[in-house]
């Protein structure tokens, strides 16, 4: 079947090239992918309905480390000699051993097609200049977003190895027109213009695509960030061993799933079942054009609330009201609430005289306790503690630090410190 544009299938014809790409994968997997060829070999081919693709067994990042450090250096799950392979890459390690992935030329062109849907959504077009304040390592960021950015036309500008004062020279001077970056180094770079004298919103910085972290759909940051910049924010979600699965569009309210190469299924990560319409629940995905490197329901362990509604900007991919939530590992119980850092960032960035914030668990008494320390303009301590207070059901600390003791961050933020005791984390996570 001939791809469509993004949203335009009707549902049994999304359902209908969803089942056909993936037996299509499937059929090559069992065939040359030794890490699939055990996991599925139990289960007969072709998938029918969405009740077969049930009977699948989920794929968890801990099975990806374990093949690899078995089978070291890349594991199983690479389908071809590698000799086909001609792009690394490797996750970030927030959350464990770092995995090392290859792209073949093809799974790397499948990459760049999936990111194109994001700067279609955001109306990014061949007239724009796209400005990547990134570093360019392994982690895999903006790589795809860069090859894609070349493919649709646009001049593309590498801030690489520059400082932040030079990349905000270099996007002036350039007078580029979109800006790509994480939520927290847009902001960072906003703190830096305003110490340089610069008026970002005088800039030519018309768009801001943001990824890495899920601060880009969380509407305080958003809107913080908008109007720091005088740009409207356009978010993106993927993952190094998934894809580029998502985006968000013209509505700024959540995120939708490319459907045309992506199968998603939210389930209750205690039953694994699939969870009930209103319910937070994990993410699972699988990705249809990757060949080199398939994962099949992949748990990505990204909290979204399930919702059969579609978005009211017309788009019928699978839309996930208010993006990505949080991270089931990120999650900690503190005096029987649960807590996420992004619900605690999402109040800290109501408030405009915050410049930056780490956040800290820690044991006291015997009792999980959690803080916030902030670099923040005027006294807004008592306003903050009230609203964290009012908004999590929790009293957390705010303690005033100096200026420039807190860490900035150019890649994924980590603004969360963990001191509590050792058998408190296994207790409480």
């Amino acid at each position: 079947m001939k791809a469509k544009r993004m949203g335009q299938f009707q549902n049994q014809e999304l359902s209908d090239h969803q089942l056909q790409k993936l037996n299509q994968l499937l059929v090559f997997v069992v065939q040359y992918n030794e890490f699939y060829k055990e996991k599925l070999k139990e289960i007969q081919l072709p998938i029918k309905s969405r009740e077969d693709l049930l009977k699948l067994p989920f794929t968890t990042k801990a099975e990806l480390a374990l093949d690899q450090k078995e089978y070291p250096p890349f594991g199983k799950n690479h389908s071809l000699d590698e000799s086909q392979y001609i792009r690394y890459h490797q996750t970030s390690g927030t959350s464990g051993r770092p995995l090392k992935i290859l792209d073949t030329e093809e799974s790397w062109e499948w990459w760049k097609t999936c990111w194109l849907e994001v700067l279609k959504s955001a109306g990014v077009t061949n007239k724009d200049r796209g400005y990547f304040a990134f570093s360019f390592g392994p982690f895999i960021g903006f790589w795809a977003a860069f090859g894609a950015a070349k493919k649709a036309g646009l001049v593309v500008i590498p801030g690489g190895s520059q400082s932040s004062k030079e990349r905000l020279h270099s996007l002036i001077e350039n007078e580029a027109t979109v800006l790509f970056c994480t939520p927290s180094y847009a902001l960072h770079l906003a703190e830096v213009a305003e110490e340089s004298g610069i008026d970002l919103r005088k800039t030519k910085i018309r768009k801001i695509i943001t990824a890495g972290e899920p601060g880009g759909s969380i509407p305080s940051i958003r809107e913080r960030i908008e109007d720091l910049w005088g740009a409207s924010l356009f978010d993106h979600v993927g993952m190094t061993e998934m894809g580029a699965y998502g985006f968000s569009c013209s509505e700024h309210s959540g995120i939708h799933i490319n459907e045309n190469e992506f199968i998603a299924e939210i389930i209750n990560p205690n039953t694994l079942q699939p969870a009930k319409k209103g319910e937070r629940g994990e993410l699972v995905l699988t990705n249809l054009g990757r060949y080199g490197y398939p994962l099949i329901r992949y748990r990505t362990g990204d909290l979204v609330v399930q919702s059969n509604e579609a978005c009211s900007c017309g788009n019928r991919f699978k839309f996930l009201p208010g993006g990505i939530i949080g991270r089931a590992d990120d999650m900690v119980i503190i005096r029987g609430i649960n807590i996420f850092p992004s619900s605690i960032e999402s109040i800290i960035r109501e408030f405009s005289e915050v410049k930056e914030f780490r956040i800290v668990y820690y044991t006291k008494e015997e009792m999980d306790q959690v803080k916030v320390q902030l670099e923040a303009v005027g006294e807004i301590v008592p306003a903050l503690s009230k609203r964290l207070k009012e908004r999590l059901g929790l009293r957390v600390e705010v303690e005033l630090v100096e200026p420039g003791t807190l860490p900035r961050f150019s890649m994924k933020s980590k603004r969360v410190e963990d001191k509590r005791h050792r058998s408190n984390i296994l207790l409480s996570n």
